[in-house]
């Protein structure tokens, strides 16, 4: 089991930072070989299913999340989403988290818990190191792009 903390710190208004860490096709644009989308199509909730495609062809691999906690950020108080990995080869958790920082700043916080079924733990640090590095690129494209 691999465990990441990722934390940011950007001049952005709570809710623009949430809108852009929570518009999930555009997870797909800052991880390689992947598309991410919603089933079905439509506004996020508890329930709601995020899948990220990973791969070319025939190796290809889904990476189907289910949103536990939706809590959008409101009048000024902190906002939280988690999801639970409910695929066939990657298992966890992820939270994404949006509060106030200094300055009128909004702090980012994005805690993921991966499994790669199958996969020895003699591996957890090589998974740890290349999800903080994806993970961390993609959330920069995120908070940088609107």
């Amino acid at each position: 089991m691999a465990n990441i903390l990722l934390e940011r710190t950007v001049p952005l208004p709570l809710d623009e930072a949430w809108r852009r860490i929570t518009e999930w096709r555009r997870h797909g644009e800052g991880v390689p070989l992947t598309r991410v989308g919603p089933v079905p199509a439509g506004p996020t909730r508890v329930g709601t299913r995020v899948v990220a495609r990973t791969g070319v062809g025939p190796l290809s691999f889904d990476d189907p999340m289910e949103v536990t906690v939706w809590e959008p950020p409101e009048d000024g108080a902190p906002g939280m989403c988690r999801l639970e990995k409910r695929g066939r080869v990657v298992l966890g958790w992820a939270e994404l988290e949006v509060r106030p920082g200094p300055g009128g700043r909004t702090r980012v916080v994005w805690r993921e818990e991966i499994r790669i079924r199958l996969l020895p733990s003699l591996f957890d640090g090589v998974v740890r190191r290349s999800a903080r590095y994806v993970f961390g690129r993609a959330l920069n494209r995120l908070l940088r792009q609107a």
